[in-house]
């Protein structure tokens, strides 16, 4: 642990012209007390490490002095890749290596080049979960992302959605994706591929044996394909409505946008008045109510008569709020 924090504090040393003694006990989150006890432990290791007293005073290397330790360890380079994404890295457990990571890799460039993480931090950033929700982290999360960043089969009890059951399943972990701010697994399971929403582990045992991974695995594509097949499952109604041209454009924003865009691209063209009718997908008339009331005036919809009726039901109590004395 010792070893680790004074390797990290001559590569920061390094990437640096100086850093006082907060800066430093901040970044490794330790007492000044600590690093001062560790800047003289690395002094009499060989390592020129030095300080300055007064305003502008604090550690430095003497000039030119450069470190060996900049060689990337494997969990290092893998997770320099997920570096702008933060808040994913913690969760997983990875937030240490990846910061070895960027220290070494700064420590390696040119004195010229050494601000250029900053300067990217400073203009991208990438926040995951969508508005509105408080993201919380699957307890088992980081059990899982050591599983697959090692390849290692692992044991879990799955709890199925509206089921108060588990099954027990053996897996291939291949791989993870953050979607709207929930974690999924893709896995093998016997000799197919599924998805596994990480926050229905209820126990995970990571195995020592590690599986062949299938190298034409592709995880976007995977993801992509069973992302669009799960959305098309979810439409198991159709609903017919006319709208208006503010309506046509409002749609998509409304529901499901590609049951939008395929709606309105199979269209007929619009009547003496503008109007469009489209047959629409949706998940249910419920669903299509709360989403479609949002629509307005924009939108009449025609078929079928029940949501017809708590349209016209939903119409008349407005009008029955907004013109009473």
């Amino acid at each position: 642990m010792r070893a680790a924090r004074l390797i990290r504090m001559v590569l920061l040393l390094q990437s640096r012209p100086a850093m006082t003694a907060a800066e430093l006990a901040h970044e490794l989150q330790v007492s000044e007390r600590t690093v001062t006890r560790d800047a003289q432990a690395l002094s009499e290791a060989g390592i020129p490490v030095y300080s300055e007293r007064g305003r502008a005073g604090g550690y430095r290397l003497v000039g030119g002095y450069r470190t060996g330790l900049t060689g990337l360890a494997r969990d290092e380079a893998e997770a320099l890749f997920l570096s702008g994404l933060p808040s994913a890295l913690r969760e997983m457990g990875l937030a240490d290596a990846a910061s070895a990571a960027r220290l070494k890799v700064s420590a390696a460039l040119l004195p010229s080049l050494r601000d250029a993480s900053a300067g990217a931090a400073r203009r991208f950033h990438l926040d995951a979960p969508g508005w509105y929700q408080e993201p919380v982290t699957p307890e088992l999360l980081p059990a899982v992302a050591e599983a697959v960043w090692d390849d290692r089969t692992m044991r879990a009890h799955y709890r199925r959605a509206g089921r108060d059951t588990e099954v027990e399943r053996e897996l291939a972990p291949y791989g993870l994706v953050l979607k709207a701010g929930v974690w999924y697994l893709c896995a093998r399971a016997e000799e197919d591929f599924r998805v596994y929403r990480i926050d229905r582990f209820t126990a995970v045992t990571v195995s020592d044996t590690r599986f062949v991974r299938d190298d034409s695995f592709d995880l976007p594509a995977f993801w992509d394909a069973r992302a669009a097949q799960f959305a098309r499952s979810l439409l198991r109604a159709e609903v017919t409505l006319r709208l208006s041209e503010a309506g046509v454009r409002r749609l998509p924003h409304a529901v499901d946008r590609v049951a939008a865009r395929n709606a309105l691209e199979g269209a007929g063209a619009p009547g003496a008045d503008g109007w469009v009718t489209v047959t629409l997908p949706v998940e249910s008339l419920d669903v299509a109510f709360g989403q479609l009331l949002a629509l307005g005036p924009e939108l009449e919809v025609l078929e079928p008569a029940t949501l017809r009726g708590r349209f016209a039901a939903a119409a008349e109590a407005l009008h029955s709020l907004y013109v009473r004395p």
